[in-house]
């Protein structure tokens, strides 16, 4: 297992991003357990995660789930998260009928246009006070 990495799921994001950081707040909203924590790419914990597991924190390319010492990323983070959700966001693990090619293919398109078709953040968003201790 690598150093620093403990039971509970990350979620490193891009948080200049307005759809990645969206998503992020649509997570801290769903996840009922409490069970992942996040970590936008801008923050050096993020940073650190990010080129720990081969993502330059300078040019993010994907989102990243790292749990139990593995890092998982486009697609296959997406759908692992949804499923993390429980129902009904669980159901997007059914999406896994499609072939991993093609939904990275839909994956990466989005996220190279990511800041033309969903904008760019001045700065991270700011928790509410009670999601704080989830945020890294």
């Amino acid at each position: 297992m690598k150093q620093g990495i403990d039971e509970n799921p990350v979620i490193v994001f891009d948080g200049d991003c307005v759809l990645c950081s969206a998503s992020a707040q649509f997570v801290l909203r769903h996840d009922r357990a409490a069970r992942f924590r996040l970590a936008a790419l801008q923050t050096p914990a993020g940073a650190a995660l990010a080129s720990l597991y081969g993502i330059d924190p300078l040019d993010p390319q994907s989102i990243m789930l790292v749990r139990g010492g593995r890092a998982l990323t486009d697609s296959d983070a997406v759908l692992a998260i949804g499923q993390g959700l429980g129902w009904p966001w669980k159901a997007v693990g059914a999406l896994r009928i499609v072939p991993r090619p093609v939904r990275d293919l839909v994956y990466r398109f989005i996220a190279r246009n990511r800041y033309r078709l969903f904008g760019w953040r001045e700065g991270c968003f700011v928790p509410a006070p009670d999601h704080r201790g989830r945020i890294l």
